[in-house]
């Protein structure tokens, strides 16, 4: 990782806690807002250490994308969850053979950015 990216990372990180740290749930609720705060943190600890040992340059700038991606929905809709897709199961492609294939790839490529590393910790 080259001195910037880890600046940028770091940077990141305390982007995250700062955030979390300010944070208000929409419904305004007490409980409510202890509840999401606490989800950024615990959200933001996972997903940095299990990509502490990335050194790929290109998954790393992709790691980045997806944490500005999740910053900048969760601060634009004010909520910290990420939003989920609305692809009806099995929507993408026919049921024949090798396209059942297909359709996990169409439904790989179809994934948003600021999901693809939330299947994989939840």
């Amino acid at each position: 990782m080259t001195p910037v990216t880890r600046q940028e990372v770091l940077g990141l990180y305390r982007k995250i806690f700062q955030i979390a740290k300010k944070w208000q749930s929409a419904s305004g609720q007490i409980e409510e807002t202890i509840k999401e705060k606490e989800y950024i943190k615990n959200e933001a600890k996972t997903l940095f250490r299990k990509n502490k040992n990335v050194t790929d340059p290109k998954l790393i700038k992709q790691c980045i994308e997806e944490c500005e991606a999740r910053i900048e929905i969760g601060l634009h809709y004010n909520i910290p969850y990420p939003r989920p897709i609305h692809l009806p199961p099995m929507g993408l492609a026919h049921k024949q053979g090798r396209t059942l294939r297909h359709q996990e790839k169409l439904r790989k490529i179809s994934k948003p950015i600021y999901l693809k590393s939330h299947d994989e910790v939840s």
